[in-house]
C-alpha cells in the first residue's frame, strides 16, 4: 500500500510538469515523455472544461482565455476526491475568494456558490411534492411544511443574484442597480428548471426555520423578527407552486442547506 500511495504521489505530481513516474514506459523509450505529455494535457484540458460547465457565469465574467489558466491553477492544486466529478468544484468559490486578481472583484466567490449551488439543486434526490388542496383549512400553529431536498438559502455579502442574472445567455446588456448584498433561493421547480431568486431577510428566515421543522407559524413569528411586518404568504406560494414543498405523508424531513 505504501508503494502504491508513492507512485500515486509520483504520477500526480507528473500531471503537474514533473519528471515521468517509475515504470512509466513506451515501446521506443524516447516517445514515453511525448506520449505522457498527451495524457497530461488532455486530463489538464478535461478538468478546465468540466470546471467551465459548472462555472458558465465566471467564465462568462472573466472570459474564456482567463478561466482556462485559473481553472488549471485551480485543477492542481484541488484534484478530484472521487471519479464523479458532479462532487468536484465545491472549493472553487473559496479558490475565487482568495485569488489575488480577483481580489478587486470581491462578488466572484458568490456567484460561483450560487452556481455550484444550482447543480446540487438540480441533481437533489425526487420527492413527490404536496398537492395545494392539502393545505387547505390546515392550522398553522401545527402545520410543518417540509422542503424538497433541492431548496437552498444562500446569504450572500455582495449582489450577486442580480449579477448571475444579468450574466445569463440572451440577457440584454443593462446596467447593474442593485448594489447591497443579497439573499439567494435556490430549488428545483416541476419542470427541472433551477431558478434563483433574490429573497428578503424574513423569507430567509421563514424557509430556515420551516427547513428546520418549526410550525408555520413559529416560523412566521421569527421571520417578522428578522422583518417586521413580513407576509409569508407570496413565499409559501411560490414554493407550492414550485414543488418545493413535500407531500405532508412523506415523513422524513429534508432540512435547506444555508450558506452564511
Amino acid at each position: 500500500m505504501h508503494a502504491h500511495r508513492d507512485f500515486i504521489a509520483a504520477f500526480d505530481a507528473s500531471l503537474k510538469g514533473a519528471t515521468l513516474p517509475p515504470g512509466v514506459t513506451a515501446c521506443v523509450p524516447d516517445e514515453a515523455e511525448r506520449r505522457f505529455a498527451v495524457y497530461r494535457n488532455n486530463v489538464a484540458s478535461s478538468l478546465s472544461e468540466t470546471l467551465a460547465r459548472r462555472y458558465p457565469v465566471i467564465q462568462r465574467l472573466v472570459g474564456a482565455e482567463f478561466f482556462a489558466a485559473m481553472a488549471r491553477l485551480y485543477a492542481e492544486a484541488h484534484r478530484p476526491r472521487s471519479p464523479v466529478l458532479l462532487e468536484w468544484g465545491d472549493s472553487f468559490p473559496d479558490f475565487l475568494a482568495g485569488f489575488p486578481p480577483l481580489q478587486t472583484y470581491p462578488y466572484m466567490a458568490d456567484v460561483a456558490a450560487i452556481e455550484f449551488a444550482r447543480g446540487v439543486a438540480f441533481h437533489a434526490a425526487d420527492a413527490p411534492p404536496a398537492a395545494p388542496e392539502v393545505f387547505a383549512g390546515a392550522d398553522p400553529s401545527q402545520l410543518r411544511l417540509r422542503l424538497h431536498p433541492s431548496v437552498q438559502v444562500l446569504r450572500l455579502t455582495s449582489p450577486a443574484v442580480s449579477i448571475w442574472t444579468l450574466n445569463q445567455p440572451g440577457s440584454a446588456p443593462a446596467p447593474l442597480t442593485q448594489t447591497e448584498p443579497e439573499i439567494a433561493l435556490i430549488l428545483r421547480d416541476r419542470a427541472f428548471n433551477v431558478p434563483v431568486f433574490a429573497i428578503s431577510a424574513g423569507d430567509a428566515a421563514l424557509i430556515e426555520q420551516l427547513g428546520q421543522g418549526a410550525t408555520l407559524m413559529t416560523a412566521a413569528e421569527i421571520a417578522q423578527w428578522a422583518e417586521p411586518q413580513h407576509d409569508p404568504q407570496p413565499l409559501v406560494l411560490r414554493l407550492i407552486q414550485s414543488g418545493a414543498i413535500l407531500d405532508p405523508m412523506e415523513t422524513q424531513q429534508c432540512a435547506p442547506k444555508s450558506a452564511l
